[in-house]
């Protein structure tokens, strides 16, 4: 439980049905993702959806977890721990808000290497499957 309604919206939603329907309402039509393995921005809400419901996917093993938690004032860093395939995962997302309480960039930084191009493959799986 956080006193930001902010960062409680996304707790909400990663403790939840982890839906693009429940996901969408949280994030700027302008939001911009970016990758740990993908070196371009990618812009703009359908994306950053594509690539956030992805990562629910692959995460939902039920291993993931925050450990860690910081905020200043529109920005947050979430420190992750998961494990897929019997690697470990240590991560961070770093998350901004616009003025409406939206997400409008969402950073995501993960080691070790191995935990990177494990994720790397199943994230391209994933993301290829979404889109049909």
């Amino acid at each position: 439980m956080t006193s930001d309604p902010r960062l409680q919206r996304w707790f909400d939603h990663m403790e939840g049905d982890r839906s693009a329907e429940s996901l969408r309402p949280l994030l700027a039509d302008n939001a911009t993702f970016h990758s740990p393995v993908v070196h371009t921005p990618q812009r703009g809400i359908d994306l950053t959806l594509a690539y956030l419901t992805a990562a629910d996917t692959v995460f939902g093993n039920g291993s993931f977890e925050y450990v860690r938690t910081l905020v200043d004032g529109d920005n947050a860093m979430l420190e992750f721990t998961a494990e897929i395939d019997g690697i470990h995962i240590n991560g961070i997302d770093l998350i901004h808000w616009n003025a409406n309480g939206q997400i409008d960039d969402f950073k995501v930084m993960v080691r070790p290497l191995k935990a990177i191009n494990m994720l790397w493959k199943m994230m391209g799986a994933q993301l290829e499957k979404q889109a049909g």
